[in-house]
């Protein structure tokens, strides 16, 4: 049975220039069909729930979102953009603009965004409080660098600021200095930004999802697994987008077996750190736990990907939450944030 909001609303979502749903679903295949798979299914869920939703696609204007909130009133932006003039690190300003004009979204603060979007500045700030993190170093684009002293092989490579994957494969991981030098180059040179080099943790690749605003809630920790033996546990570009790899290396994703202790142990460990990072609405967190229970917080990802059947849905629906549910929670806490200095 479908889930009925308490009250049909106005929803303007805002979306990516490129990821605007405006075809037919049918017509999508392939990776352009994965890509805007998110914006599909809320919008789908939104109407199932019998709110009234319209779209704007989000390029290098502000302009399209003030049309947007004069002509449809809406009570609520929910926002899927993750970059503005296409960079990935100005999605905070879009939130920003939001706030400015006093419209209520879904999704996480421009604080949150700010801090989160900095993966070297995540674990500084986790590092202070005690969080583990993988030992790291920034190497900033056409500068000359040697390997970071404090490191040890094997290493891992990646961008500072980009999100989902992006310049992320099976190369990424470097077990010496020349593998080093040349990832660090592509990085620069693929992403244009500096690039992030940390330790790499052996372990199993864990995802926590967790929304609220004050109250949090922790959702059942999920779990990346290979059944391909030989290629490392890694959430690559290929493993997160291409359906033929994800089949070819036998990924898959579910929730993970662990004891009770630990099960409680990441779980206050991750509304934690979602409190220190100041995020709100939802996120996931990623870890690595190493065979002596050991946890390694890699990244958050504040406004992960909310597409029906992936992790996070698929680990709200474990603990008893429907997708429609789910979408209409997150609306809940969007239109009960208020902004703090």
């Amino acid at each position: 049975m479908t889930t009925v909001a308490a009250r049909a609303l106005r929803i303007v979502l805002l979306t990516d220039e490129g990821l605007v749903p405006d075809r037919p679903r049918k017509e999508l295949n392939g990776r352009d069909a994965e890509l805007r798979k998110t914006e599909y299914d809320v919008i789908g869920g939104l109407q199932n729930l019998g709110h009234q939703v319209t779209y704007v696609g989000v390029g290098s204007e502000l302009s399209v979102i003030r049309q947007a909130i004069e002509e449809q009133k809406p009570h609520i932006a929910f926002n899927l953009v993750e970059q503005f003039d296409n960079l990935p690190f100005f999605d905070q300003h879009v939130v920003s603009y939001l706030e400015l004009k006093k419209q209520k979204y879904t999704g996480c603060n421009p604080r949150g965004l700010t801090l989160a979007r900095d993966k070297a500045l995540t674990k500084k700030i986790l590092t202070y409080h005690r969080i583990a993190v993988p030992r790291f170093a920034v190497i900033p684009p056409r500068k000359k660098f040697a390997t970071p002293p404090r490191l040890t092989f094997p290493m891992f490579v990646k961008s500072l600021t980009e999100e989902g994957s992006e310049g992320i494969s099976q190369a990424s991981l470097v077990r010496d200095a020349d593998k080093l030098i040349e990832r660090v180059a592509f990085i620069h040179e693929k992403t244009n930004s500096a690039a992030l080099v940390e330790e790499f943790i052996e372990g199993r690749e864990i995802y926590v999802g967790v929304f609220g605003n004050e109250l949090l809630t922790s959702l059942p920790p999920w779990e990346l697994t290979m059944s391909k033996k030989d290629t490392p546990v890694i959430a690559t570009d290929k493993a997160k987008w291409d359906p033929q790899y994800q089949k070819k290396v036998g990924l898959k994703t579910g929730v993970a077996k662990l004891d009770d202790q630990t099960i409680r142990r990441i779980e206050r460990s991750s509304k934690r750190i979602y409190r220190l990072l100041n995020l709100s609405g939802y996120a996931r967190l990623d870890y690595r736990l190493t065979e002596t229970g050991r946890l390694y917080l890699l990244e958050a990802n504040p406004n992960p990907q909310i597409a029906r059947n992936e992790d996070f849905a698929d680990s709200a629906e474990h603990a008893g939450m429907k997708y429609e549910e789910l979408l209409q929670k997150l609306v809940t806490l969007g239109l009960s944030y208020e902004p703090r200095p």
